[in-house]
């Protein structure tokens, strides 16, 4: 099911996900439908996208939603302001994964795609601190490599350095201010 890339993400995506999240619940998943919101649904989660609106000027998807989970995978590091977009979560429990900074290769900007462009590449630290500031309490975290089979010397660092960060959360009472 999970042979082709970026399978190895989906699948370690998943099991991360089933083991925070119970089907019972609903999500919103920040972001258009995707091929990650069909692996969702084919394991019986209850998922929602928002609609492909601008996240940075308009929050009111979030805001309405009456999802019990946000998932966000991979989207924050596309938002110049990722800090509104998590303090208008009305949900109590989030599931983010993001891009890690990488120091041997610089930030992703698509050459064709002006919203397919990385305006923040964060370290795990930097992630925790906004989540922090945004209210939320990291419950639990994992990282994950994102081998290539390319030759040369990043094609080798990405087989050992961490590329993607994945955490659960939950509000923190009373942050929500």
């Amino acid at each position: 099911m999970y042979k082709k890339k970026p399978h190895k993400r989906y699948k370690l995506t998943l099991q991360f996900l089933e083991s925070h999240i119970s089907t019972s619940e609903t999500i919103l998943d920040l972001g258009v439908e995707n091929p990650f919101t069909k692996v969702m649904k084919d394991h019986n989660y209850v998922v929602k996208n928002t609609k492909g609106e601008d996240l940075d000027s308009d929050t009111s998807t979030i805001e309405n939603s009456d999802a019990t989970v946000v998932t966000a995978f991979e989207i924050f590091e596309h938002l110049l302001s990722p800090y509104t977009v998590l303090k208008s979560i009305k949900a109590d429990k989030l599931v983010a994964s993001i891009p890690m900074r990488l120091w041997f290769s610089s930030a992703y900007q698509s050459k064709t795609d002006m919203w397919d462009r990385h305006y923040h590449e964060f370290e795990d630290w930097q992630f925790d601190w906004l989540l922090e500031k945004a209210g939320w309490k990291i419950i639990d975290s994992k990282k994950w490599t994102h081998p290539t089979k390319k030759i040369g010397i990043r094609p080798i660092l990405r087989w050992f350095t961490p590329r993607y960060y994945i955490v659960y959360a939950e509000r923190i009472k009373n942050s929500k201010d």
